[in-house]
């Protein structure tokens, strides 16, 4: 069982999920102390962000070299912090490792200066329009993929020019400390990514600090405690708030393939996916053969402590109350459990949870569940299999599984999502030039590609005046004739 984080010691202590041995612990952060690291971060942010974008991707290539060197004790710590399987955490690494290569090798193409058209009213002018550096952005990390998902902020926010003050979830921040660690090692002398340590307290008092920006990753409930505390300074922030996301099953689709992926998108990593599977909609035709096949399936992954367990315990304690209430609506509003069931629900682990014959309205439906259960219900036809996926306050992503890959595509934009797999599951994670972020209750703003730099910078737009043209608007010595000439524009070249 998961030790209570904080100690009335001022310390933060992080144990082991799957033996409840302590990890590590660290001094949490006040408000002065967060302050501190903030100013330094300011003071590291001028030198960062006045480097020449070739300076910038070196360094970031070195510490995407650090990391890779250190990836195997880095999966270790995350194991040991989350409970997931050592081979998903160094998955997970990878992944960060990836996306860090993109921005480094891509910031100055996306947000060097350019030119830009100026119009026949500022033919005199050269226009143009680069992206700079906020200067410190604050990150709060989530617990679930702690090395993956806050890199996708730290990234792209290091590679815009800003310097970064990291707040690890506080069930993982060993993890946040060694991405800390490993930083200072490829880039000794220059704190432009730091990590500070606590729970709410110290995320509050990030969020009033002097961040130029905040990024956070968590549950929709807390982004909004997150956004109010902002605002008191008018911080602007990026949010990613959860999902609720729906697997499409097409009735022309390769069901084992379909199977393969729900099961993989609904068990992994215990669950604890943000983008994970909790909703599937199959069209009638396939419905029976699809729910056959995952039962079977989903009988043979099993989630423990030991090192052969598919999965590992729930990270979160009290999550598991969360699983077993929506467990238990569904199965009194009518649904029936085919695979697993309440008892599933054990003392650190839930073991695979299929429900099928769900309503719509109920909590294991409408609400994010973050554990290892799904649910499949049948529609009539594709038409209808959208709009229940619609149907939801999250829009982060989903997945399409069909034959027809433009069908797929068209289906796609049909749904409320930031992101959509077609024939697979989560596929968009693994490639970095694709933005990834929500709408709704899964937030705003985006990381990862072009879009996630974007996100970490402020546009700045410039028009330098190259020679003086006969006519001067911008004048209170305007003449007669310029009017009339405006006048004409507006009648002759702009009405049609």
């Amino acid at each position: 069982m998961t030790a209570a984080p904080e100690t009335s010691t001022g310390e933060l202590i992080s144990t082991n999920p799957r033996t409840g041995a302590e990890v590590a612990r660290f001094a949490i952060a006040d408000a002065a102390a967060v302050d501190a690291a903030v100013a330094t971060a300011h003071t590291a942010a001028q030198w960062w962000g006045g480097l020449e974008p070739k300076a910038r991707r070196s360094w970031l290539l070195r510490f995407r070299a650090e990391l890779s060197r250190r990836a195997e004790d880095l999966a270790a710590v995350v194991a040991a912090e989350t409970g997931k399987p050592v081979d998903d955490a160094l998955l997970e690494v990878m992944l960060a490792v990836v996306h860090l290569d993109w921005a480094a090798k891509n910031a100055e193409k996306v947000l060097g200066r350019r030119s830009v058209g100026t119009g026949m009213l500022g033919a005199n002018l050269a226009a143009t329009v680069e992206y700079r550096p906020f200067g410190v952005v604050g990150v709060i990390g989530p617990w679930n993929y702690p090395v993956y998902t806050p890199m996708g902020s730290i990234s792209y926010a290091l590679a815009a020019g800003n310097a970064i003050v990291f707040k690890p979830s506080e069930l993982t921040p060993a993890v946040g400390q060694f991405l800390a660690d490993t930083w200072a090692a490829a880039c000794p002398g220059q704190p432009v990514l730091q990590a500070i340590h606590g729970a709410g307290e110290t995320g509050a008092a990030l969020c009033r600090s002097a961040v130029d920006k905040l990024a956070f990753t968590g549950s929709a409930a807390t982004a909004r405690r997150v956004m109010a505390t902002c605002a008191e300074n008018l911080t602007p922030v990026a949010i990613e708030g959860g999902g609720k996301d729906a697997f499409i099953v097409d009735s022309d689709a390769n069901i084992d393939s379909a199977v393969d992926a729900a099961v993989f998108g609904a068990f992994g990593n215990a669950g604890q996916t943000c983008a994970g599977v909790e909703r599937v909609y199959v069209v009638g035709d396939k419905y029976d053969e699809f729910v056959d096949k995952l039962a079977a399936k989903s009988r043979e992954i099993h989630g423990g402590s030991e090192d052969s367990a598919d999965y590992g315990p729930a990270t979160m304690h009290k999550q598991l109350t969360v699983i077993a209430s929506h467990i238990d609506d569904a199965l009194n509003r009518g649904g029936r459990a085919i695979v697993g069931g309440r008892e599933s629900v054990g003392e650190n682990t839930v073991q695979p949870v299929v429900l099928v014959d769900v309503p719509e309205d109920s909590t294991a439906v409408t609400e994010e569940t973050f554990g290892p259960t799904v649910v499949v219900n049948r529609v009539k036809d594709i038409d209808e299999a959208i709009d229940r996926a619609n149907n939801s306050t999250y829009g982060l992503s989903a997945a399409i599984m069909t034959k027809d890959l433009n069908r797929g595509r068209e289906l796609a934009r049909k749904l409320r999502t930031g992101a959509v797999a077609v024939n697979s599951f989560l596929s968009f994670a693994s490639v970095p030039a694709l933005p990834f972020g929500g709408i709704g209750d899964s937030g705003f703003g985006r990381i990862h590609g072009a879009d996630g730099l974007r996100e970490f910078s402020r546009p700045q737009s410039v028009a330098a005046q190259k020679f003086a043209l006969p006519m001067n608007l911008l004048t209170f010595n305007r003449k007669a004739r310029d009017m009339k000439t405006v006048r004409m524009m507006l009648s002759k070249v702009y009405s049609r």
